[in-house]
């Protein structure tokens, strides 16, 4: 199929499912993909030379207590219910909900913050969000631990300061020299022009992106081999 045909046809069955239908299934395939690469202690487009900065510190504990509930609710489930077909149907729907908490978590594990090699930073949360910060944007970065108020993964207040929170609360400021702008995770677009998020050691997450970009490899210089000296008369 040409590349033509196969815009339009992906156009086509766009248009009648809403944007938000369309982003949670992306936002699905995308977790389990993250648990394969979990399952295989591999990490999602980690540069060369660039800084992990891990954030799931917070909110292990209670996605392991999630997941065991829902364990928990499966099996019983399983012993209460007497009709095998609603029986099957619900063994079905409580499994996949086992796995997708999972690649839920597995999201956040294999796609931590990036700081890359030319000091420019990366934001992720699992799946959900994804926003990429040039380094000529940063003008500062400082450990600040905050609790924002509210809920939802991505807040904005009226002043332009975005919160990434992780376990209700940021760990990291960054200051920027001008706005930049996001995608929340069902569609919805903003801009920003201080973003605080949650980073599991906020020290190194700091003492990296104040690193700035990393200088050059340096090229050893070339010389001549030195000539024979002459034997003496």
């Amino acid at each position: 199929m040409s590349t033509e045909k196969w815009a339009g046809l992906r156009a086509a069955v766009g248009r009648p499912v809403p944007v938000v239908v369309r982003r949670l299934v992306v936002h699905e395939f995308r977790a389990l993909h993250s648990l394969g690469l979990w399952t295989v202690r591999r990490r999602h487009r980690i540069p060369e030379g660039a800084v992990r900065v891990p954030y799931t510190g917070p909110q292990t504990g209670m996605m392991y207590a999630f997941l065991f509930v829902s364990v928990v609710e499966t099996v019983v489930l399983a012993l209460v219910i007497p009709w095998p077909l609603v029986h099957a149907i619900l063994l079905v729907v409580d499994v996949y909900g086992v796995v997708l908490v999972l690649a839920i978590h597995a999201a956040c594990v294999t796609r931590p913050h990036v700081v890359e090699a030319d000091g420019s930073l990366r934001l992720r949360y699992g799946a959900l969000f994804d926003l990429r910060v040039p380094v000529s944007l940063i003008a500062s970065a400082r450990v600040e631990r905050r609790y924002p108020d509210g809920g939802g993964l991505v807040q904005v207040d009226g002043n332009g300061v975005l919160d990434l929170a992780v376990g209700s609360q940021t760990t990291v400021t960054v200051e920027l020299a001008g706005p930049v702008e996001f995608v929340r995770p069902l569609g919805r677009r903003g801009s920003a022009r201080v973003l605080r998020f949650h980073a599991d050691d906020p020290r190194a997450a700091v003492a990296a992106l104040q690193r700035g970009p990393a200088p050059p490899p340096l090229t050893p210089e070339r010389t001549a081999p030195s000539s024979t000296p002459d034997l003496p008369a």
